[in-house]
This record gives structure tokens, sequence and C-alpha cells, in this order.
């Protein structure tokens, strides 16, 4: 049986972790944390988002992040401080804006595709994510919004997607707990909400009863391709790694990063799901990834009394304007998310980035208490054109599923099997599982 490393244990390689057993692999998981889904996928927006399909590569994205660039709450914070990643990687984007419309397309079709197996797993391995199956409401609060995102519906109806176009009386009968004074909005009933920290860590599980291995507290330190495999002949990766991430304590000695706890495994091959990280473990395996950590920002708030609860919405909403969203979690929570910073590898929370979301909700929602918000920043791994790398790399047994961006629930179960039919045409396997599997969509890039 071919042994596959996945680095990283978020949504992307969890998802990935399980496509790969289903095809009939040994399965190795490592990630840096004590758990699955402890970093970008742990608290995000909550939506399953077909309808936000609309990549960002336009010139208004470019002429927003000028604007807002020394207004500290803004939507869209671009950090003035000179770092060549960041300049390149918007040089990137720029030459994107041309695919703009071709890209939303691509992105949309993944979504609907990734719907299809997600919704299925979480069925098969009885899952409890709080999912919410009501719908995604945008709402529309200028009259320039509205006109940008009917155009925006067309583009979703070429990928598959429709949504209702909703007056703002409509729009309350919908979700009577809104307050505020809106355009219009749009209605897309076929996308849903749910907690993806619980998702991953379910599907997590289900990969262990199933065979996986999963290498916790484990900071991968490089990863090497090796064209010869002792084993059987063939090529293969070796993965240097050190026991003792978070809050474990590791010995370190003169030249090394980490003591006499630094291993090396082998394996026949390697998907690297790691988020930002990604950029750097590609460049050890000489590939170039592109992925940019664009900092995301939410708040959860705990419905405890009565009032807080009967004034939440139920109807998931996604403010184009502001670029919030929420989620209802169950009776007891409410997720509100949004917010994209540009400011490097750094997971600071900032209070006058949190205000805003703060600020929306007791705006639309003003009966609910908002003492006690917990509030949370993660780093979106995001590529220059939008779409996420998906496939082989420049040697073999070398694959990548990352890059997802704010679409990282919504597109991963559909990446996950297009890197797991990639692997499988190139390392086929014996021994897999009788599990039927819903057509993915094709690969956004290869």
């Amino acid at each position: 049986m071919q042994d596959i490393a996945v680095i990283g244990a978020g949504i992307t390689g969890v998802t990935t972790a399980y496509s790969l057993l289903e095809r009939g692999y040994r399965v190795t998981v490592y990630d840096r944390d004590r758990y699955a889904a402890m970093q970008t996928s742990f608290a995000n927006g909550g939506q399953l988002s077909a309808s936000n399909a609309e990549v960002w590569t336009q010139l208004s994205t470019i002429l927003k992040g000028l604007k807002w660039m020394f207004r500290r709450d803004a939507p869209l914070l671009v950090s003035p401080r000179p770092d060549w990643h960041k300049l390149s990687w918007m040089a990137e984007f720029v030459a994107n804006i041309p695919h703009y419309e071709a890209n939303t397309v691509k992105t949309v079709r993944l979504a609907l595709a990734a719907r299809e197996h997600l919704h299925a797993w979480a069925e098969r391995e009885s899952i409890e994510f709080d999912h919410e199956t009501r719908g995604i409401m945008h709402v529309c609060t200028d009259r320039k919004g509205f006109e940008h995102a009917k155009k925006v519906s067309l583009l979703l109806a070429k990928g598959g997607l429709e949504r209702e176009e909703l007056s703002p009386e409509r729009m309350r009968e919908i979700e009577p707990a809104l307050a505020g004074e809106f355009v219009g909005g749009f209605l897309t009933p076929s996308d849903s909400t749910g907690d993806i920290h619980k998702y991953t860590r379910g599907l997590a599980d289900a990969c262990v009863r199933r065979g996986a291995s999963f290498r916790y507290d484990t900071d991968v330190l490089s990863l090497a391709h090796e064209g010869e495999n002792a084993r059987d002949g063939g090529f293969g990766v070796r993965v240097r790694h050190r026991r003792g991430g978070k809050g474990v304590l590791s010995i370190a000695t003169a030249g090394e990063t980490a003591g006499l706890d630094v291993e090396e495994t082998r394996h026949d091959a390697v998907v690297v799901c790691a988020g930002m990280h990604s950029r750097r473990f590609a460049a050890m395996l000489g590939d170039r990834v592109n992925v940019y950590p664009v900092k995301g920002y939410s708040i959860t708030v705990p419905l405890a009394d009565t009032t807080s609860r009967e004034a939440a919405p139920w109807m998931s909403l996604l403010d184009d304007g502001a670029k919030i969203v929420t989620s209802r979690l169950g009776e007891g929570r409410l997720r509100l998310a949004g917010t994209a910073e540009f400011s490097g590898p750094n997971r600071d929370i900032r209070s006058d980035r949190v205000e805003p979301l703060i600020a929306w909700c007791r705006r639309h929602f003003p009966a609910i208490d908002t003492e006690h918000v917990v509030p949370w920043a993660g780093l979106r791994p995001m590529m220059p054109d939008m779409l996420p790398r998906v496939g082989a790399g420049s040697r073999p047994g070398v694959f990548y599923n990352t890059g997802h961006g704010h679409l990282g629930w919504t597109l991963a179960a559909a990446t996950a099997e297009l890197v797991g039919d990639c692997v499988r045409g190139a390392l086929p396997s014996v021994g897999a599982t009788a599990v039927p599997r819903t057509p993915a969509a094709q690969p956004a890039r290869e």
C-alpha cells in the first residue's frame, strides 16, 4: 500500500486525507498544533457559500485598498510597510484582473461540486457541526453595490448557481430580526452554514477510524524529494520533523533547530496543505506556490439570554459593502466575520479591526448582548489569481492542495477529490475502500 504524507490538519489537509483513504492509501497527517483545525479552520465565518465565489481580482479592489490604506477600521486594509513578497503577490494579482470573469465561474463550479462531497461525508460519518440549510442572503445598502451584485448574479448563473433578487420588504420577511435600511438583496437557498472547527475535527476522527495516523504537536522542519526510494526503487519524499509543537518543551542544540527529538520519515508522496506555510514547503520541493496570508477577523457572540437568542438572525447574511458575514451556530452562538488585512504573517488581534464587527452587530441586531464577544483572527492562504493550487508539483510524488483564500471550507471537499484523483493517476493504489463518490469538478489549475 502506498504511503502518503499530508502536511497540515486544517480543513484542506483533513479532507485530502479522507479522499486519499477512500482511494486505498496509507495516510500520515502532520500538524504543529495539538489538534486538527486550530489555525485558519478554527473560527471562520461559517458559510458554505457558492454565492460568495466572486474573485477579488478587479480594479475596484485596488482602488479601495489605496483609498483605505490609512483607515485602520477599513474592510480592506493594506499595510504600507514595504514587503517584497506582498509587492510581488500584488503585481500578480493585478495581472489576473483580465481573468476575473473566467476565474469567478471556475470557482462557482468548484463550490457546487464541493457541496455534494461535504454533505455526503458528514452524513456518512455522523458529523454534527451546527449545520443550517436556510440559505445565505446578500444584503446591499447602496444602489451602486446592488447594481454590481446583479452583474455578479449573471456570472454565478454561468457557473450553474441561481440566486433570487429581493426587495427590502422581502428581505425582512425572510429575516424579521434584521434592522437597517437596504436597497435590496439576493437569496441563495442552496447555500448553508455551520461550524468549520466541529466539521474538521469530526472528519479527522473519521480518518483515524479509517486508519490514518495524525502526528500532532509536530513541526515539519523540511521536505526533501528523493529520486530513489530504497523500498521500491521509485521516488519518495523525506519529511524531517520535530516532536514538540506549541506548549511542548524541546531541547535545542548548537546548529540544530531541535535537539534529539528530530526525526526523519519517508513517504511515497506528499500533499502540501499547509496554508500560508505552503509557499515555504513548496520552495523546498522545487516549486513556486505564491500564497500570501490575508488576515481575517471574527467574533463569536454568546447568546446567553432569551432576548439575545430571539434577536439573533437564523438566516445567514453577507453584507457586500461592509464585507461582513453572519452565521447562526445553534441556539447559543452567533458568528460574525469579515475584513481583509494585508500585513504579513501575524495573527495579532487588533481592537480597531474587531470593533467594526461589533458595531455592525449592534446596528443591525440592537437587542443582542455583545458584552462577552470572543474575538479571533486567522490567516487566509490566498493565491494572486484567487484560485486554489491543486494538483501535481514539478517532481514526481509531490502534490498541492492549498491557497483557497476566503473559500477554504466552501471548496475543500472538491479540491480534495481532485488531488486524490491526481495522486491515484500518478501512484496507482490497491485496496481502495468501496465508498461511493460524486463526480468532482475539473481542476481549477494543475
